[in-house]
């Protein structure tokens, strides 16, 4: 797997949101670093050198635009106004995903009607910029109007810096820093080592609220956290970003906004979308108690799995399925929401399972 993925870099630049053409103006969230440090647990440092190459030429794609002094967003960079350099989600296409065509169409037409400003052009990016996010879609990208609700037609990915994506390239930062020093190139590892403490710096002044003791999207456009909640916070747990003390304080709101009987909800709002309440996501509970366990929280941590486990095993039961996302909400109803019906059967809840289920 991570030689197909370093094969993508190596011919496209980046790992495609999926194998097809269509899908070639937008990247996956660079999980490429994780992977190989995975590797490298099992075969040794030397994968690091192998692989630094495709590493990388995936950190230039998503830097590409840091070095332009005049924009202050472009592409996936965004430069905030002390100087800092953080992330975001973008698509280079700005037409209708060729997978969903008459949904975007259609949601373009809202969402001019509401803001007759938009162009169908800047939907229609901000709706790929959602699906590049994996995220698609989230309340983590949408305005909530009037009534408390939220609806498609608000989405404004493009506005918003992600946690989850720049604690990821938080990690490639660190990835890089170290294949430099096994390589023998110190100069080049200070250089990621400082770009890493630099992003790290910037998500703690951006993104954490001490006030409400958890870490949140953040609007560039406006200057402020977005206030939607979501389990992408648990990404500075699980790259261990956060201090000691932050630490606890995401520990309490997970259990006090995010806790379900089958695990954790990804966002505490139902919208509708799939990545929303009431559905909880195999890859959220993984990174969610692996983060609690890098800082010594391992009581919620268990009880998180031990939900999530019993909920995996009882539909099973019932369906002799393992399914895409689950309703962790109430247990006697299925998972929904979002552009297409829940799968059956899925990588990531199978491995979550295989790997939560089998430890000690």
């Amino acid at each position: 797997m991570v030689d197909n993925f370093a094969w993508l870099i190596e011919n496209y630049g980046f790992i495609p949101n999926g194998n097809r053409t269509y899908y070639l103006s937008r990247s996956q969230p660079p999980f490429f670093a994780k992977m190989v440090q995975l590797l490298s647990e099992i075969e040794g440092k030397e994968v690091y050198l192998e692989y630094l190459p495709a590493l990388q030429k995936e950190y230039d794609f998503w830097m590409n635009g840091s070095d332009n002094k005049d924009l202050l967003a472009y592409k996936r960079v965004v430069k905030l106004p002390d100087g800092e350099i953080l992330n975001r989600y973008w698509d280079d296409k700005d037409t209708p995903r060729p997978e969903s065509y008459r949904e975007d169409v259609e949601t373009a037409e809202k969402a001019i009607d509401k803001n007759p400003d938009l162009t169908r052009e800047e939907v229609y990016r901000d709706l790929r910029a959602g699906a590049e996010s994996g995220w698609d879609f989230s309340s983590r990208w949408l305005s909530i109007n009037g009534n408390g609700d939220f609806n498609l037609y608000s989405i404004h990915t493009t506005q918003i810096i992600p946690v989850d994506l720049n604690s990821l390239l938080y990690n490639l930062e660190q990835t890089l820093a170290l294949a430099y020093e096994l390589e023998a190139a110190p100069e080049k590892a200070e250089v990621y080592r400082e770009k890493s403490e630099n992003r790290k710096a910037a998500i703690q002044k951006y993104l954490w609220e001490e006030e409400t003791g958890f870490y949140f999207d953040y609007n560039f456009k406006n200057s402020n956290t977005t206030g939607i909640y979501s389990l992408a916070g648990v990404y500075t747990l699980f790259f261990e970003i956060s201090e000691k003390e932050q630490a606890r304080k995401v520990a309490e709101t997970l259990e006090q906004v995010f806790l379900r009987p089958g695990g954790l909800v990804s966002t505490p709002h139902n919208t509708g979308q799939q990545w929303d309440a009431p559905n909880g996501w195999a890859p959220l509970q993984y990174m969610s108690i692996e983060g609690l366990r890098n800082y010594g929280i391992d009581q919620l941590a268990s009880e998180i799995k031990a939900r999530w486990l019993n909920l995996n095993q009882n539909v099973y039961e019932n369906t002799y399925k393992l399914l895409e996302k689950y309703n962790v909400e109430d247990l006697s109803k299925e998972s929904g929401g979002g552009e297409y019906p829940t799968q059956d059967g899925f990588g990531w809840t199978n491995g979550v399972y295989q790997k939560l289920s089998k430890e000690e």
